[in-house]
Parts: C-alpha cells; structure tokens; sequence
C-alpha cells in the first residue's frame, strides 16, 4: 500500500503527548503545507496562530472544557475564518466585500478552514507528530477572540493541538460506519445510512470494550450529548465579529 494512504487509513486523534517539543523546522514545514491547501477562488481566507506558551495552553485547555492534552501538547494551532484580508483588499480598490455578509461567505470559510486543519494535521502525521482537532474553541468563541486580539471578520472556527505523540498500541483503528452507508452511486440511500448507524453503534462499543474503555460514550450516546442542546452561541459570535448570515444586502 502506498506509504500516505497507509498513514492516512492509520491515523488517530492524539490525546496523549511525551510533552518533547516540535522541531523548529519541522513545525514551519507543517505551516507551510497547511497554507497551500486548496482554497476558494484563491482568496487565501484562512490564517493560523501558533500558541506555545505554557500558560496559555493551560488557559486554551481550560477554556475548552478541561481538555488537559491541549496544555500537554507542544504547540495548539488555531484555524481562523479570515476576512479581513479579502475585505482590505476590496476597499483598497474602492470596492465592498460582501463575503462575511452573506450565508456563503460564512460557508465558504468553513469548508476553506476544514481543508486548511487536514493538511496541517496531514503534515503533522507525515513528519511524525499527532494531533487532534478542537471544535470545543467555539463554546468560548469571546475569550478567544479577545485573547488573539481579532479584528473584524476574523473568527476563530477550529484549533489542533500538535505535539509528540505518546505510543499507544489500540487493537485496531477507531471504527467508521460501514464504507457502503458512507458511499452512494448516484441517489443517497437513507435506509443504508440508518442501517449503518445501527452496525456502527454496535462496533463502537466493542471497540471502546478491546481497548480497555467501556466507560467512553457510544456513538449514539456521543450525538445525542453534543446535539441534544445547542451547543454554543455561533451566531451570536459571528455577528459579533461582522459577520451576517443573509443571502442578500440590506441597503438601508
């Protein structure tokens, strides 16, 4: 098998680091390969900041719900929606940017910031590092944005810590829903998907059984603890930053 497929098939989130500290160079390889990630329309509408800082992992861990392997990581990158660089760049031509005013701008620096998180982390992987990705940086969307000192139209998404992995031998990689409920040829197949839920529920638990945790949430238990209620106060963040969720102006 090809060495990046096997890696990528074989890849896990990390949630235990040796606490050893990146290679300087190979940490700027890992930036630098996540900045040439496929973006839209070349806007380039994504930025990261790197925190290293011992003090402020441990606030990031906090913040993040008690999550102690972000303070155990070596460095925690957050991954920012970033329009102000495309905003700047309208108005120095005399211009508007309506892309942190509408519902696809906000779209399209989601999908532009999921690219960008896979291949730092497929970087990291390759060079030998683990991570994990932190969607938990949205539950205190404010206390990031004053900690990084945002400015307008700039919205911390998602984070990855980066760090030395701890070796931990699992039994097998972490289960998926069965490759036939997650791939269609041509129409979408709801009653396969809800019949892969089941399989995938019970796998789950056999999993978690083989590797000594039985007490971790099964997929079911894990949807219904992270949706069962709303889970933070996006929207409310966003507008805070400028951004607005509409598929038209209001011009007055």
């Amino acid at each position: 098998m090809n060495e990046l497929i096997k890696q990528l098939q074989n890849r896990r989130s990390v949630r235990e680091f040796t606490g050893e500290k990146i290679k300087e160079e190979d940490l700027k390889t890992i930036l630098a390969t996540a900045q040439r990630a496929a973006n839209s329309v070349n806007g380039q509408q994504t930025s990261l900041i790197v925190v290293r800082d011992k003090e402020k992992l441990a606030k990031i861990a906090e913040l993040c719900g008690g999550q102690k392997h972000i303070a155990q990581a070596d460095a925690f990158v957050f991954v920012l929606v970033d329009f102000h660089r495309g905003v700047y760049a309208s108005n120095s031509l005399g211009k508007r940017n309506i892309a942190p005013k509408s519902a696809d701008g906000i779209l399209v620096g989601a999908v532009d910031a999921g690219i960008v998180v896979n291949a730092l982390q497929t970087a990291a992987l390759a060079l030998g590092y683990g991570s994990t990705v932190i969607g938990a940086i949205r539950k205190e969307t404010k206390e990031f944005i004053k900690m990084l000192g945002l400015p307008e139209y700039v919205f911390p998404i998602v984070g990855s810590t980066l760090g030395v992995p701890v070796e931990r031998k699992l039994t097998r990689v972490k289960p998926r829903v069965p490759l036939d409920t997650f791939v269609f040829e041509d129409t979408y197949d709801a009653k396969k998907v809800e019949e892969g839920v089941e399989f995938h529920e019970k796998d789950t638990v056999a999993w978690r059984e083989e590797n000594g945790t039985p007490q971790l949430p099964s997929y079911k238990e894990m949807i219904v603890r992270i949706y069962e209620n709303f889970y933070n106060t996006s929207k409310q963040d966003l507008e805070g930053q400028g951004f607005k969720f509409a598929d038209e102006l209001d011009e007055k």
